[in-house]
Parts: C-alpha cells; sequence; structure tokens
C-alpha cells in the first residue's frame, strides 16, 4: 500500500521530478522572456496614451487566474496535506486578493483618487506590499517543501486548514490596504502625481530583493520539482516586472508600466497552464482508467459465465464419475472377494496374492475418486462467512481421530479461545486435513504431540517463518494485526527442499506403503484458504517434525 501511494503522489507536479524536458522549456521560456525585457527595458520611460481600460482588464484576468491557481494547489494539498502547498496557495491567493484591492484604489478608475478612501500614495504602496508579500510566501513554500506529508491525517482537517489560511490571507490584505488607505499619511511619500518620488528607490530594490531571495531559494531547494522549475519561472517573470513597472520607467502609462503588467499577468498565467495541463492529464488517467476497469468487470462477467457452465459440466462430471466408475470396481471387488472367499481351496499362494492385490487396487481407486470428488467440491462451494470457534471445531475434529484409532495415544494440545470469521464446514475441512496428517504422521514415535494454536501480531520475518512455496520473502503479505494459525507436530517431518510439492494434488512426500492416503489433503487446504482470502505454507525437518501455518484472510 505504501509503494501504491507513493506512485500516486508523485503524479502531482509538487511531486514529480523535473526531467531534462520540463527543464529546456522552463529555460526556453525564461531566456525569451529575458530577452523581451533586454529589448523593451531601454523604452521603458517612453510615454504611451492612458488607456484606462487597462488596468481593469488587467487586474481582472489577474484576480481570476490567480484565484484559479489558488484553488488548484489547495486541492493537492487536501490530498497531499503538504504545508509547502499550503504556503503557496495562500501566496496566489494573497495576490489574487491584492490586485482587486489595487484596482479599486487606483486613482482617476472609478473616482478621482480612488476608492476605499485612497489617496495619492494608496496604489503604489499596495502594489509595493503585493510584489514583496508574494515572493515572501515562495521563500516559505520553499523551505517547507521537503518536510513530510500528513497523508493519513482526517479529510476534514485539511478543510480547517483551508479555510483558517483563507481567513488569514484576508485579514492581512485588509490590514495592507487599510495601513495603505487611512494609514498613508505614515507611510512615506513614493509619488508624485504620475511620477515617481526619490524615496521610490529604496522601496522598489527592497521588493525587487525579495523577488531576488525567492529565486535563489528555489534554485538552492534541490531536488526540483515540476512546480519548482515554474516558480523559478515565474520570479524571473516577476522580477522584470517590477524592473520594468517600478524601477526603469518614469511613472504611470509609459511603455515600462504597461510591459511590466504584461510580464505580472504572464507570471500568474504560467503556474496556472501546468496545472490545468496536469488536471487534464490526471482526467484523461481517470478515463483510462474507468474504461478499463467497465472492461475489466466485462471480462469477470464473461468468466463468470463461462465458470458457470464449466461448473454444470463439472457437476455432469462428478454424477458420471459417482455412478459410472464406481459400479465398476464394486463390480470387481465384489467378484475377486468371491473367488477369495468360494474358491480359495482351488487356488495356489500366489493366485490368492493376484486377487488380494486387485482388491487394493480397486480400493486404492474408490479412494482415488473420494479425493477428486471433494477436491472438485472445495473448488466451486460458496464461501459463507460467520463466527466459527476454531478451538471448539479442533477439539471435536481430535476426539474424532481419537475413536477411530483408540489404541494410540497422541497427545493434543489446542489452545482456548480460538476464533475466525470462516465457513464452518470448509474450515472444519482444513482442520481435519492437517490435524488428521499430524495424527497419522506421528505414528511412529512413541510420545505423539500435536499442537493448535496461533501468532498474533504476527510480520515477517519477525515470527522466523518460511516462505510459502513459490513465494518470496517480498511477495509475502504484511500480516501485522492478521492472525495466524498453525498446526505443528513432532512427527516425521518433511524435506523443505521438496516444500514445493507440498500442496499439489495427488502429490505424496511420503510412501503409500507407510503411510496410507490419496494426496489431495493438503491441495484441498490451500484453495479453502486461498478461497477464504489467506495464505498457507509450512516448514518442516526430517524427524523433526512438521509446523503447517494459515490465515483466513
Amino acid at each position: 500500500m505504501a509503494s501504491e501511494l507513493a506512485i500516486e503522489r508523485r503524479e502531482f507536479l509538487s511531486t514529480l521530478p523535473a526531467r531534462r524536458g520540463e527543464r529546456r522549456l522552463a529555460l526556453a521560456v525564461m531566456l525569451v522572456s529575458c530577452a523581451i525585457f533586454l529589448t523593451a527595458a531601454p523604452f521603458a520611460r517612453v510615454p504611451l496614451a492612458q488607456v484606462w481600460a487597462f488596468i481593469p482588464s488587467y487586474e481582472s484576468a489577474l484576480a481570476i487566474n490567480d484565484l484559479i491557481t489558488a484553488v488548484l494547489l489547495f486541492g493537492q494539498f487536501s490530498f497531499l496535506r503538504s504545508r509547502a502547498l499550503c504556503a503557496l496557495a495562500s501566496g496566489y491567493l494573497f495576490t489574487a486578493f491584492m490586485a482587486v484591492a489595487h484596482a479599486l484604489t487606483f486613482p482617476g478608475l472609478f473616482s478621482p483618487t480612488g476608492l476605499l478612501g485612497a489617496g495619492p500614495q494608496s496604489t503604489a504602496w499596495l502594489y509595493m506590499f503585493w510584489h514583496g508579500g508574494f515572493p515572501l510566501l515562495v521563500v516559505t513554500y520553499a523551505l517547507l517543501k521537503d518536510e513530510g506529508r500528513e497523508t493519513n491525517a482526517p479529510r476534514g482537517r485539511a478543510r480547517l486548514a483551508i479555510l483558517s489560511n483563507v481567513a488569514a490571507v484576508l485579514v492581512v490584505v485588509c490590514g495592507l490596504t487599510l495601513l495603505a488607505t487611512a494609514g498613508q499619511g505614515s507611510l512615506p511619500a513614493i509619488m508624485q502625481g504620475n511620477h515617481y518620488t526619490p524615496a521610490m528607490i529604496t522601496t522598489v530594490s527592497s521588493v525587487w530583493g525579495l523577488s531576488i531571495l525567492a529565486l535563489a531559494v528555489l534554485w538552492w531547494r534541490r531536488p526540483h520539482t515540476v512546480l519548482d522549475l515554474w516558480l523559478m519561472v515565474v520570479m524571473c517573470a516577476w522580477l522584470f516586472d517590477v524592473a520594468l513597472a517600478a524601477v526603469l520607467n518614469a511613472g504611470r502609462f509609459d511603455l515600462g508600466f504597461y510591459a511590466g503588467r504584461i510580464y505580472g499577468l504572464l507570471a500568474a498565467s504560467f503556474v496556472l497552464m501546468v496545472l490545468l495541463i496536469e488536471n487534464s492529464m490526471l482526467y484523461a488517467r481517470l478515463v483510462e482508467a474507468y474504461e478499463s476497469e467497465r472492461r475489466e468487470r466485462q471480462h469477470v462477467q464473461e468468466r463468470t459465465t463461462e465458470l458457470t457452465a464449466v461448473n454444470k459440466e463439472l457437476d455432469a462430471f462428478s454424477y458420471a464419475v459417482s455412478h459410472d466408475l464406481r459400479a465398476p470396481l464394486r463390480s470387481i471387488d465384489g467378484f475377486s472377494q468371491a473367488l477369495l472367499e468360494d474358491y480359495a481351496d482351488r487356488l495356489d499362494a500366489e493366485g490368492k496374492g493376484y486377487l488380494q492385490r486387485v482388491r487394493a487396487a480397486t480400493l486404492r481407486m474408490g479412494d482415488l475418486i473420494d479425493a477428486l470428488l471433494t477436491l472438485s467440491r472445495m473448488t466451486r462451494r460458496e464461501v459463507r462467512r460467520t463466527t466459527v470457534g476454531l478451538s471448539a471445531l479442533a477439539r471435536a475434529v481430535a476426539d474424532e481421530l481419537k475413536q477411530r484409532e483408540p489404541e494410540r495415544h497422541a497427545e493434543f494440545v489446542i489452545a482456548d479461545g480460538l476464533v475466525a470469521e470462516a465457513d464452518p464446514r470448509l474450515v472444519r475441512t482444513v482442520l481435519e486435513n492437517l490435524l488428521g496428517n499430524a495424527w497419522k504422521f506421528t505414528s511412529t514415535r512413541a510420545s505423539a504431540r500435536i499442537e493448535f494454536g496461533t501468532i498474533a501480531n504476527c510480520q515477517f520475518p519477525v515470527c522466523d517463518l518460511r516462505a510459502p512455496a513459490g513465494e518470496t520473502e517480498s511477495q509475502i503479505p504484511n500480516r501485522k494485526s492478521e492472525m495466524v494459525f498453525f498446526v505443528r507436530d513432532n512427527g516425521v517431518g518433511f524435506d523443505m527442499a521438496y516444500v514445493e510439492k507440498l500442496y499439489g494434488a495427488f502429490q505424496r512426500l511420503h510412501s503409500q506403503a507407510e503411510f496410507k492416503g490419496a494426496g489431495v489433503g493438503l491441495a484441498s487446504v490451500q484453495r479453502i484458504i486461498h478461497r477464504h482470502g489467506g495464505q498457507t505454507w509450512a516448514e518442516g525437518a526430517i524427524d523433526k517434525g512438521a509446523t503447517f501455518y494459515f490465515t483466513l484472510g
């Protein structure tokens, strides 16, 4: 699960490592921006016509772009729980709110001196607060971007964090707007009409320095993600915006004023564009995943129909096996028994031996048919889970084994209070096979001991368990907080070199002459356990006993 979550995180711009192609594209955009800036810089003071419609159009587009970007970043924060993303989203929200305040206070746009009680310095100071605040939040993002993510935090906590940040940004914007309007008398004069005062040089240099600081910290905090690259592009455009609109130009409505604001609009668009592209790609993957799931469901339905037909054929086959094969076997067994009983005096020892071998072969064939039918039923039977008392069930199986062979004295050690959610009939078959095998393979021991218990809170390899046949350590499921049951004996055991054959149908690791059986018991156990969503595996050593482990999902 952890690996799947890590893969999902790498689908986001804030976590996706920047590749060579993205670096080249970002560098190309920066070089083009720099070339345009160098071309426009010598003409920054050239006065142009006062196009009043430009201001509300520019500010509206800027505010909308930044609001959409903030919403998308807050959306990623709600999934990744990254404080860095929350800070960056707050930065874009800050610029959106400041753009609105800047437009409302712009002199001559909605009123001669601007709304909100603005004066001649209000708009210029709001521009400075605006262009100084965003780089600070970008620095915050860069410093926080490598800290751990609380991916398991409740979703409601993320909503609370978003609302808190929105409220905090709104309070800060209102406070700065109040300072720039009602408190403008306490601020140095940086505007005189539409031109700058000498105090503007110091103020705008500080703002420009913050943008350079943000760019440097982004570059320093490696490794870079795709989002980091485009934020560096944004800060370059931000530097060109401040340089053209507040450093190199002479005042409002000259070429630098217009060009700087175009850079500002581009800066607000870069991250938005890549986020929208990312959302489009994620949506395309979602559609593809949905189509794949739909095709898979259709395939499952088709397979279910096929399996239903196969089950009907298996039922017919089972009926044929049960009746058509048993009839001749009964005849062979009956006639061979009659020959032994009625014509024994006419047969020599060799002939009697042949008839006895015929009878044994028919009985063996009957056992194999029973085992085959049992294995077929185990494979097709529907799992109906309920709470099963495994301790009581194991004791009942142990009592049956003792009654079947009262001359044997094996010690059963069964733990108390073992329960599981399982199919009672199927899990009884599991215990009958595992306990029955333990009973059978301890027959040569003077003091046979059979245990049935559980290992709680088991996680490989803490329990020192061996891997199931065909599985490596990395393929074994995480068993922490999963109940692992075991049946252990001190019997003949087995060689771990042949463990892969252990659960095969009709596979035997011991001779038929020494230990009777058809060799399908463990195959049935494995199928039942897998149908419950569990796993089964074993460990053993020759003459040191065997232990069989299983889970029930």
